[in-house]
């Protein structure tokens, strides 16, 4: 390998996000200049399948593994250049009904990670920590800028902003090149089919019921996984240390909006739709501003939510052999 080809170390990498992230870097639209080694423990949303196109690429490599083994992590950091850091325990329903495993990935991984980047034996190597913008809270009106404060309403949201918290706090304790982004609600090809839009859309093809929470009136801001990629990318390349991104898809709708575009892309009426009772703690409203990547940066989301979500619908319906095993397995 040249000296010119950046190493990335990719935590999380067989996950939704993360798949997609290290699939186009390695992919024909890539910069060309990077080598990819992806660390994952597998957990019931890690899936190899995810992996198959670039495989057999000659700058990728894979590890399953454990970030809170801190072992590990120091002898794969050690051997690459940067790390971008995707691997968290991530479904807000599940952290409500047990936390632990949130806090020790989210948390103490984080920790483990951000440590070996920092004692790294050729020296420190710049972090990329991808977050949410569930951190923030709930806003009725107007969005978010990165400074303002954290208030997490639930498990998950509380264990990712004390991640950010922590990363941060290596920067400017240590000097540590750590760069967080705080994403809005992604969306697209390889989701696991526990989130609102993979789930909705997988009940709709087999003919069954979708569950909406109360009246169905949580916004939130909806962000194509190409254009999540695309600002992870400019934040990797640019980014300025110590500072937080936001990533923004710039389409706001309430679930019972999303609901009536699902249910008109599979030709069914609103008798397929449960009303459940509501998530506790549900927040509200997401909106996150980002004027920030956007001026600094160039960043703008390109993916016509329309279209995207018509091809994310296309997308399970021609590929029932990814999900359908996925679904039996966790008895969705």
């Amino acid at each position: 390998m040249t000296t010119d080809v950046t190493r990335i170390l990719v935590t999380g990498g067989a996950g939704f996000i993360g798949s997609h992230y290290v699939r186009t870097l390695l992919g024909p639209q890539g910069p060309g200049d990077v080598a990819v080694t992806v660390l994952d423990k597998l957990t019931y949303a890690g899936n190899p399948a995810n992996l198959d196109p670039v495989r057999e690429h000659p700058g990728f490599g894979f590890v399953k593994g454990d970030i809170c083994d801190v072992a590990l992590v120091a002898e794969l950091v050690a051997a690459h250049d940067q790390v971008v850091h995707f691997a968290a325990e991530s479904h807000v329903d599940r952290s409500i009904l047990g936390a632990a495993e949130f806090i020790t990935t989210n948390v103490l991984g984080t920790q483990t990670l951000l440590d070996a980047a920092l004692r790294r034996p050729g020296g420190p190597v710049p972090f990329l920590h991808v977050s949410t913008d569930e951190v923030y809270g709930s806003v009725a009106e107007g969005s978010w800028p990165e400074t303002d404060p954290l208030k997490p309403n639930s498990p998950y949201a509380a264990s990712k902003a004390s991640s950010d918290l922590v990363a941060l706090s290596y920067h400017r304790t240590h000097g540590l090149d750590v760069r967080v982004t705080r994403c809005s609600n992604n969306y697209g090809h390889h989701h696991f089919p526990e989130k609102v839009i993979p789930l909705f859309v997988t009940n709709l093809l087999d003919g069954q019921r979708v569950p909406l929470y109360g009246e169905g009136l949580n916004v939130r801001d909806w962000l194509h996984i190409d254009d999540h990629v695309q600002g992870l990318e400019l934040v990797r390349t640019g980014g300025r240390a110590g500072e937080v991104y936001n990533i923004g898809g710039g389409t706001e709708l309430s679930n019972k909006e999303l609901t009536t575009l699902l249910l008109d892309l599979a030709g069914a009426g609103w008798d397929r739709v449960e009303h459940v009772a509501d998530r506790l703690g549900h927040d509200l409203r997401y909106s996150v501003d980002c004027a920030k990547i956007s001026t600094e940066l160039g960043y703008r989301p390109r993916k016509d939510f329309a279209q995207g979500l018509a091809e994310t619908f296309a997308w399970y319906r021609d590929n029932r052999a990814w999900w359908e095993p996925l679904k039996r397995k966790a008895a969705l």
